[in-house]
């Protein structure tokens, strides 16, 4: 800059704002074509990609993997223990899960090691007393809540990722950050707008999240799409969807092949480096990969930075963190939420 001086003038110019009340037509209809493109063409767009994905072994790593007592969240923990690596299947059935544990070492005997499986919790913690909707605890808080109270741990293990779970269907999904539980009356609620509202709100907390992690750190945060995928996940959805599930059951994904952009996006080496790249070039959503293990850009809204900044504001409240969480934890310090203190 030089030792001149300057004097700035600040001029204030007041601007009216229409509060954005839902998405526009022409994004609403691009959506959609995201997603029946997807459905119909991720058979082809995929079909370089082996099916069960080909895993190297995995014996250092450390893997959490949540709804993995069923469908994709089941394949993507079998497989990683397969491959070595230690899973914790973060459940709400422990039974369940307890019996698959059973079952995944029965049939593994002989083959080789024992799996290296373990539930974390005598308990599953439950949401529901929150009283928030159910789409959006499941889909975005509590893996929101799991991903930063891990972060130290993370750190300590880095170089680590965070690989969420997210759908095609965000693109057709709007986040309202003043109703995000859906019940003010402005919008009605469906199954399809919880769920495709709780996925996009996944994709913006998660887009300032891997901002907010400096780079020296080592934790690659990103969010993969499985495709079009025959999983209980339809029973949430309308009628006319499921109906869909089952006539078109040649152009659905099954679990495994559902499970490989997740395998891929945890394991493969150069992600962390995509990563990377994303964070060093401001690009304001994090890393997304696709159906078909390569990366792809989110939707119009998921790149609204002012609705992915509140979106990461309301998130934490609901959650009972404080907004500079994060901050504490990558210093070592403890922060104090509902459930308890961690650090």
């Amino acid at each position: 800059m030089g030792s001149s001086s300057t004097t700035a003038t600040t001029t204030t110019t007041t601007t009216t704002t229409t509060e954005k009340k839902g998405l526009g037509w022409m994004e609403w209809l691009r959506g959609w074509f995201y997603v029946i493109y997807e459905m119909l063409f991720q058979r082809i767009t995929a079909s370089h990609i082996p099916n069960p994905l080909d895993l190297s072994p995995l014996p250092d790593l450390t893997c959490i993997v949540t709804g993995s007592t069923s469908g994709i969240g089941l394949e993507i923990a079998r497989q990683l223990a397969e491959s070595g690596a230690h899973v914790v299947m973060a459940v709400r059935n422990p039974k369940a899960a307890h019996d698959l544990i059973q079952k995944w070492q029965n049939e593994w005997s002989g083959i080789g090691a024992p799996l290296n499986v373990e539930l974390p919790y005598s308990e599953p913690q439950r949401f529901s007393k929150d009283g928030y909707e159910e789409h959006m605890q499941v889909n975005h808080l509590a893996p929101a809540l799991l991903s930063i109270l891990l972060l130290p741990s993370l750190i300590r293990g880095s170089p680590s990722r965070i690989v969420n779970m997210n759908s095609i269907m965000h693109a057709v999904g709007f986040v309202d950050t003043e109703d995000m539980n859906v019940i003010s009356g402005k919008r009605k609620y469906t199954s399809l707008v919880g769920y495709s509202s709780s996925k996009l709100a996944q994709v913006m907390f998660n887009s300032i999240f891997h901002k907010r992690i400096p780079a020296e750190a080592g934790v690659s945060v990103m969010c993969v799409s499985p495709g079009i995928v025959q999983t209980n996940v339809a029973r949430d959805l309308p009628k006319i969807v499921q109906a869909a599930y089952h006539l078109i059951p040649y152009f659905l994904f099954s679990a495994q092949e559902g499970s490989r952009s997740a395998l891929f996006a945890a394991t493969d080496p150069q992600v962390p480096e995509y990563c990377g790249v994303l964070k060093a070039d401001e690009w304001p959503v994090c890393a997304y990969i696709s159906h078909d293990c390569r990366p792809m850009n989110a939707s119009e809204e998921a790149h609204n930075v002012a609705t992915s900044q509140m979106v990461w504001v309301k998130t934490l409240e609901m959650i009972g963190l404080p907004l500079d969480a994060v901050e504490k934890l990558i210093e070592g310090e403890q922060v104090q939420c509902r459930y308890g203190v961690d650090g």
